[in-house]
């Protein structure tokens, strides 16, 4: 799918939770996808975050371990197996630049959609996964003391198909699935959102 404007961008990035197993993603695209963070708004410009990069099978499957997703759909097993995502990227808060990890929460929801917006103008998808324990992801990644993972960005090709749908004021927000396995994300209407 060409970009052309920036609401097409938005409307692309969709939280994606199917991958195509077979795309390796790199370092590289990685790398490109943190710069493209570092460079965010962050509240007093204090840049408390700091980013651990898995690209390699063992590191992926360790974060993916220790993730639980599609947490409105607890009948499912999600990702499907063969359908993992084949990067991440887990947003920690260095508390030796800033110890209070409330005080930065809207900030690392700026740092990961930029991420995810730029994954998606290059062809990629992409999931904020906060359900995980940040004692064990911690442990099981080795990192440094002063390091508290606050949010997991999963990363690949999109393989699965994910449809915005409008819905009237009262009706429900939580996504769900068909049974050819189609993705849905109600979303308000314009004028009901507005005060």
């Amino acid at each position: 799918m060409k970009i052309k404007m920036f609401r097409d961008l938005v409307i692309a990035n969709r939280s994606c939770r199917g991958y195509d197993e077979t795309y390796k993603i790199s370092r590289e695209v990685l790398l490109e996808l943190v710069d493209c963070a570092r460079l965010t708004a962050c509240s007093v410009n204090a840049q408390p975050f700091k980013y651990f990069l898995a690209w390699e099978a063992d590191a992926v499957h360790t974060i993916q371990s220790l993730t639980k997703w599609a947490a409105a759909l607890p009948g499912l097993q999600i990702p499907h197996e063969g359908m993992c995502p084949t990067g991440f990227i887990v947003i920690c808060q260095d508390t030796n630049i800033r110890e209070s990890l409330a005080a930065h929460q809207k900030d690392v929801g700026i740092a990961a959609q930029t991420i995810l917006l730029a994954a998606t103008e290059k062809g990629l998808g992409g999931c904020m996964i906060a359900n995980f324990s940040p004692g064990r992801l911690k442990s099981a990644l080795h990192l440094a003391e002063n390091l508290t993972p606050v949010l997991a960005v999963a990363l690949g090709k999109p393989k699965e198909k994910v449809v915005l749908t409008e819905i009237e004021a009262g009706e429900s927000t939580t996504y769900y699935r068909d049974e050819n396995d189609v993705h849905y994300v109600p979303k308000r209407k314009l004028e009901d959102i507005l005060v």
